[in-house]
């Protein structure tokens, strides 16, 4: 709908479900997803798997060219393409690329609640945004940002009840390991904690925010390469180290004292998947919220120091990524060769041929 206007919009999409039933009204909410042009699609599809989950109204405000003259043109996707959901995309240009919200009010399910999802760059301050004053969860994403880590403390200084960033949805599957490996026996008190991570990973700074806040101990902050995402952490009792890492970014080791090590599926979770567990409550995340504004504050102070990959190594306080790695083929080579030999002690049966009684 090239040159179009969102009452023309909503008029199409009464026209749709009155024609051929083609738009599902069992929608739970509508989510709204600032981006630009470039990244829509992407946002699309991730928006689109999670709707399976949460069936909803995808509302993507993808800005365009911001010169020129003011046009809307929009487009609806139904059925296949929009999974679950029904989507409408609408692309600005010119001035109109600054009123994201004039453009969202009149497609909003009446009686719905309203989530806002930011893939990219997240705003200076999200409830107090157009789109965001609207919502009742705001979703951003520290890591798609220019600077993760310096998004993740302004949005920490500015943090309001319902705020929310995947850099703490990516951390679900640590803090649950973690906080098992922990109600086994000994109970011994962590003395303290070492995170190693990417240096531009917010996920890290937000995990060791946690083990600071939940563990009343000095955490050291351990800065690897960029983009790498979080390593490992290890946590220091009495009666021997626990420690979970993870340096291939899939499959985790987890050593603790008196038990056989290990190996776990962690892989790194994709937007799809941080996206259905934020859709999954309304209410604000209390914990989040106490992490982001009382555990970042309480990790600088009671810091135990950031260091570099290569002085926690010199130190004993950070993996051996490469130890690690070896270390890791080699069960793996183990797995196959065994698997090899068991199949080779007990082969399958052969296929039937043609006539035979396959039953």
């Amino acid at each position: 709908m090239p040159r179009t206007s969102t009452a023309a919009i909503a008029k199409k999409l009464v026209d749709l479900r009155d024609s051929g039933g083609a738009v599902a009204l069992g929608r739970v909410l509508t989510l709204v997803v600032p981006t630009d042009d470039e990244h829509a699609e992407t946002a699309i599809e991730a928006a689109n798997d999670a709707s399976r989950e949460h069936p909803c109204r995808i509302v993507v405000l993808a800005a365009a060219d911001e010169r020129g003259t003011s046009r809307l043109d929009g487009q609806i996707r139904v059925g296949g393409d929009a999974g679950a959901s029904e989507v409408i995309v609408l692309r600005s240009y010119g001035p109109l690329t600054g009123h994201g919200a004039s453009m969202v009010i009149p497609l909003l399910l009446p009686d719905a609640p309203v989530v806002a999802w930011w893939p990219g760059e997240a705003p200076q301050h999200p409830a107090s945004d157009a789109i965001g004053a609207m919502a009742q969860r705001r979703i951003t994403d520290a890591a798609g940002c220019s600077d993760p880590v310096s998004t993740l403390h302004r949005l920490a200084a500015r943090h309001v009840p319902g705020d929310t960033d995947f850099a703490w949805s990516r951390l679900t599957l640590w803090r649950g390991l973690l906080a098992a490996a922990l109600d086994q026996v000994p109970a011994d008190r962590v003395t303290a904690a070492t995170v190693t991570g990417a240096s531009d990973s917010p996920s890290t700074e937000l995990l060791a925010a946690w083990l600071a806040l939940a563990l009343r101990c000095p955490v050291t902050r351990v800065s690897g390469p960029t983009g790498g995402g979080i390593v490992g952490v290890r946590l220091e009792r009495p009666t021997g180290a626990v420690e979970l890492a993870r340096p291939d970014g899939r499959v985790a080791t987890l050593t603790q004292p008196g038990q056989p090590e290990r190996r776990l599926a962690l892989p790194r979770r994709s937007n799809r998947d941080c996206l259905a567990e934020e859709l999954r409550r309304l209410d604000p995340d209390d914990i989040y919220g106490a992490v982001l504004t009382t555990g970042l504050a309480a990790l600088d102070a009671g810091s135990d120091g950031h260091l570099e990959l290569s002085e926690a190594r010199s130190s004993g306080r950070g993996p051996d990524v490469a130890e690690q790695l070896r270390h890791g083929a080699e069960l793996d080579a183990a797995a196959h060769a065994r698997a090899a030999a068991i199949a080779a002690a007990d082969p399958p049966p052969e296929k039937p041929t043609v006539g035979e009684d396959a039953s």
